[in-house]
């Protein structure tokens, strides 16, 4: 056997290759494909805002929660929580929030230190954020 012959002879380097490039290329196609086909891509776009909200508290039941900075948001995706019922409150109307826009709140019993939460819902409703939250002052 001639071993100079043996490292020079490169018969089989081309179609070694082509095979490996040829199962990559379907791999990566049949991935793409099936990213589209089963729609795992939906959820990207709906990430949250970015946006800073403040609280003040007027008296023992009421307070003004507004929009400092970040994002503009859609109020009908913005809720208050934190009542003394347990039930979020809607952002009222149907209005863009930007910086500068704000909206009172009045609670049943006493803001006491409980805790406020600003919460963004995606348009679907399957995602949710909290973008701001404030505990309420010890009155006592």
């Amino acid at each position: 056997m001639r071993l100079k012959e043996f490292f020079t002879d490169d018969d089989a380097v081309s179609p070694v290759i082509g095979v490996i490039l040829m199962v990559a290329i379907t791999v990566i196609l049949a991935a793409v494909i099936g990213t589209f086909v089963l729609n795992l891509g939906q959820g990207i776009n709906q990430s949250s805002p970015q946006a800073s909200f403040g609280f003040d508290y007027n008296d023992t039941t009421e307070v003004i929660v507004t929009h400092q900075t970040g994002d503009s948001i859609d109020s009908n995706r913005l809720n208050v929580t934190g009542f003394s019922d347990g039930n979020p409150e809607p952002w009222g109307g149907d209005v863009t929030v930007s910086a500068g826009d704000s909206e009172t709140f009045n609670n049943d019993g006493n803001w006491e230190s409980e805790t406020l939460r600003v919460v963004w819902t995606s348009q679907n409703g399957e995602t949710s954020a909290t973008l701001s939250q404030s505990t309420a002052p010890d009155n006592s």
